[in-house]
């Protein structure tokens, strides 16, 4: 009896890996939750607050269509998005 032993083969996108890009030293040194806003804090080793500038939100808005009323299959809908 013989018995056929085969290697692990590699995950597909192994090969495709490279090495990260340089890094940038970030100037926070730990992030929490404030309850009352539910927004990130940034703090500096000393536990200083740490300004990590502005973002925006987005918000995404959607419109079905129906072209006739007796198939459901004649549907269409639009969709647009905002960000500020």
């Amino acid at each position: 009896m013989t018995i056929i032993v085969e290697q692990p083969m590699a995950p597909w996108g192994a090969g495709r890996l490279a090495p990260y890009p340089t890094t940038i030293r970030r100037p926070h040194a730990s992030v929490t939750v404030d309850p009352g806003t539910q927004l990130g804090v940034f703090r500096d080793r000393d536990g200083l607050v740490v300004d990590m500038g502005a973002h925006g939100t987005g918000k995404g808005t959607e419109t079905s269509t129906t072209t006739n009323s007796d198939s459901k299959n004649d549907q269409g809908h639009d969709q647009d998005s905002e960000q500020d």
